[in-house]
């Protein structure tokens, strides 16, 4: 107390007034002090946002919140938290005056216009003074609050007169609605029921915190943004869900609930909205573990992919009633692996229970739940899991670990049975490469071998490992100079080697390889020798195989080499082609022949063109089936037979029905008789007719006038076919400049191509080829050939030439 405080001594009941202003007017000072101090830390903070935009100093930055809040007609708290929550301010009208008089200002200041006293109950704030009163009233309890329980009582003790607001819950956004971080106004049996909302209401609405804006629920049939407990909308007729905006993401939402289905005015929306914002500041220093909706799961994934070891980020999945059904791999560590042998970023998007179905219900599971509600670690001790994979029971032993990162679970886990899987797999390599591995201590003389080396050895375990001295008891002996000198090289000067041999067992001879290498010390003398025995005895009787087979391929290959070139040097012998055209019985004649040059076979493809002795020309062509010696031997019989006949005075008619008698008859025993097709043509000079009769062969293409056709057949099929054949005759007379080819199916036969087509296509390229001498039927034949070709092609171009003929 200061002498200007002390009363002046006018009696004692002078006195006691005195005191007693004196200890009121303390009193207010000290309760001054108190909000002035509540003040201090949204002051300090206002401050330093200050200093950070605008580069100033302290002094400068609390002269610029005056300013500010002057020039605006705010209080400076109002100022402050403006500054640090971003809310929007309500209208107000400038106030530049002094407020005195009962009931005055607490602060001297006209920065603070606070009333000291609280508000009485009253309706709903109806203009902008009662407003700003209450605004500035939460703006001052904001200060104090702990916990965000402590910043929703805050809010309905200065929101449930007014407003008429019965509870106020705060909840975080989740990956599928959202979760109650604090509550007022409701119990703990209720705070349960309205723990967890998922999205999707009755009617659905909007979501607040995607549209940012608020939502408001007045009716038991209202809209809602999420699915609320329906056994509490009776009690809680009137909602509002207000979106907590700081400025970037909305991750918040204030949900307030009135008992009363009386709709929200427009100044009570402008307020409750005022106050959530107003609250922005200091919920972004409260609890600064409080998770957000979700972490960046693709820089979890960056930190992971850099970590060794198995470590995956779930993400809790709820069933309809809000409980933990399941959890979905968001990340995972290169190292991760599950039963299944999925690793790193093959497990993302799975679900716990897909990787290990087993897992629910165990105390691992309830430990995940028990971190994703209280936020403590887990770590368990070491348990076995069992999984079935592929009907095979499969254990393992693993250690766990569960933290909380925001709504995610970061597990890791060691594996302790991976020693034992490895051995496994070591062993199974062993036995499906059929190779084993060997050490050898040079130092201490001891040899370690696998299980594996024994079976290849034929060994009996119990007798250990086969030392060098014993070797050549059972390596052959033609084998065994070359293993000895690798050896040699190996422990003298410690060079690799990789050395085949064989050993004798009492399965019989094995093909056996050793590769080794040797470990060093300083001055390069060996000290261990690491190395493999490979068992090749399968490779090799396969390799013998081969080679058995590819001699017998290479025999067989020289037989039919040899038969091809006897079969061409008989056909060259009874078909041999001319130098070049010639002149028969007045027609010019040109014959093509072109072997299928495919593998060794010889076609059976023919001709035959001769004047006879009453000077006619016989024109014969014909194609026997079949390739090789016997095709070739048909087709001598069947050309000399045929020539002979007609000389001899035969019809052509009856030289094919006799020719049809030879192919009946001239088989083997046990074979069956080969068939054939033919053309045999007499030409006329004297009248210029050329008479023909076919046995089921392609008709010739006649050239007349630049046009190319085919000529109509006469009956007749092809030889071989029946004992009793028809055969006809039919007449051509030629012209001068005429051009008839004949021809076997080899010019014209594709696979997978009509003979039909093959006609036209021929009868198209004949109308210019057959006009060019000599070398008419080459460029036919080019025209025509393809890559697929596949049989012999024999042709005969006959032509009259004109009265004066060109070359």
């Amino acid at each position: 107390m200061t002498s200007r405080e002390q009363p002046p001594r006018r009696g004692a009941s002078s006195d006691s007034s005195a005191l007693a202003k004196v200890v009121a007017r303390q009193r207010a000072e000290i309760v001054d002090l108190q909000r002035v101090a509540a003040l201090m830390p949204v002051l300090e903070r206002a401050k330093g946002a200050v200093m950070v935009q605008e580069g100033c100093s302290a002094q400068e930055a609390y002269e610029t919140l005056l300013e500010r809040s002057a020039a605006e007609g705010r209080t400076l708290v109002e100022e402050c938290w403006l500054t640090l929550g971003a809310i929007r301010p309500a209208r107000r009208r400038r106030r530049r005056r002094r407020e005195t008089g009962r009931g005055g200002s607490v602060f001297s200041s006209d920065q603070y216009l606070v009333p000291a006293e609280p508000h009485p109950p009253a309706a709903a704030p109806g203009t902008d003074r009662e407003a700003t009163v209450l605004l500035g009233r939460l703006g001052l309890g904001l200060a104090s609050v702990q916990d965000r329980h402590d910043l929703a009582r805050c809010l309905l003790e200065h929101l449930s007169h007014g407003v008429e607001v019965g509870a106020v819950l705060i909840y975080v956004g989740t990956d599928d609605g959202v979760r109650l971080t604090g509550h007022a106004g409701i119990d703990g049996v209720e705070a349960v029921r309205w723990h967890r909302l998922t999205v999707g209401g009755r009617p659905p609405a909007r979501d607040p915190l995607r549209s940012h804006r608020p939502l408001w629920s007045e009716g038991p049939e209202a809209p809602e943004a999420y699915a609320v407990p329906e056994e509490t909308l009776s009690r809680w007729p009137s909602r509002a869900w207000l979106p907590v905006d700081t400025g970037g993401e909305v991750d918040e939402v204030v949900t307030v609930l009135r008992s009363t289905d009386r709709a929200f005015t427009p100044a009570e929306r402008e307020l409750l909205v005022s106050a959530v914002q107003l609250c922005a500041g200091r919920m972004a220093t409260l609890d600064a573990g409080v998770p957000r909706r979700k972490p960046s799961v693709e820089s979890v994934q960056q930190i992971f992919d850099t970590l060794p070891g198995s470590v995956i980020l779930l993400a809790p999945l709820s069933a309809p009633d809000g409980t933990v059904e399941d959890f979905r791999i968001e990340a995972a560590a290169p190292d991760s692996v599950d039963v299944a042998g999925r690793a790193g970023r093959q497990l993302i998007g799975l679900r716990v229970l897909e990787c290990y179905p087993t897992f629910a219900g165990t105390q691992m599971w309830k430990g995940y739940l028990d971190v994703l509600a209280t936020g403590r670690p887990f770590a368990g001790e070491p348990f076995t899991y069992e999984e079935v994979v592929a009907g095979i029971p499969q254990h393992s032993v693993f250690s766990l670990r569960v933290a909380r990162l925001g709504e995610h679970l970061v597990v890791s886990w060691i594996r302790h049975d991976v020693a034992a899987r490895q051995e496994q797999r070591l062993a199974s390599l062993q036995r499906l490469g059929n190779l084993g591995w060997a050490d050898w201590n040079l130092v201490t003389d001891t040899i370690s071998w696998s299980p594996h080396v024994f079976t290849i050895f034929d060994r009996d375990q119990s007798l250990g490992p086969m030392r060098l001295e014993q070797l050549p008891e059972c390596v052959l002996p033609e084998d065994l100079p070359e293993l000895t000198a690798a050896a040699q090289r190996l422990l003298s000067d410690g060079t690799a080697i990789d050395q085949p041999f064989r050993i004798t067992t009492r399965a019989g001879v094995r093909h056996l390889r050793i590769v080794a290498e040797a470990i060093v010390d300083a001055d390069g003398t060996p000290l261990e020798v690491h190395g493999f025995f490979q068992d090749l005895s399968g490779q090799r009787d396969a390799e013998l195989a081969l080679l058995s087979s590819e001699r017998a391929v290479s025999t067989q290959r020289g037989l039919l080499q040899a038969e091809r070139k006897v079969a061409a040097r008989l056909q060259q012998a009874l078909l041999p082609l001319p130098t070049g055209p010639v002149t028969l019985a007045g027609l010019w004649t040109n014959a093509f022949y072109h072997p299928a040059e495919r593998g060794i076979s010889v076609g059976g493809d023919w001709y035959s063109a001769i004047e006879l002795p009453d000077g006619d020309a016989l024109f014969v062509i014909g194609d026997v089936m079949g390739h090789g010696i016997n095709a070739v031997a048909t087709m001598a019989q069947l050309r000399f037979t045929a020539k002979g006949m007609i000389i001899t005075g035969s019809s052509l008619t009856d030289a094919l029905t006799r020719l049809n008698a030879l192919l009946m008859h001239i088989h083997s025993p046990g074979e069956r008789h080969t068939t054939a097709t033919m053309i045999v043509a007499r030409y006329h000079p004297a009248d210029r007719t050329l008479t023909w009769a076919q046995a089921g062969h392609l008709p010739p293409v006649l050239v007349r006038d630049g046009k190319a056709h085919a000529v109509e057949r006469p009956t007749g099929i092809l030889l071989g076919a029946t004992a009793a054949p028809r055969f006809t005759e039919a007449t051509l007379r030629l012209r001068e400049g005429d051009h008839l080819l004949l021809f076997t199916d080899g010019l014209i036969e594709h696979p997978g191509q009509d003979l039909l087509a093959g006609l036209d296509a021929l009868a198209t390229a004949s109308a210019t080829a057959l006009t060019t001498r000599p070398d008419s039927l080459s460029r036919l034949h080019a025209a025509l050939a393809r890559p697929d070709h596949r049989d012999d092609v024999c042709a005969l171009h006959i032509s009259l030439p004109p009265a004066s003929p060109e070359g």
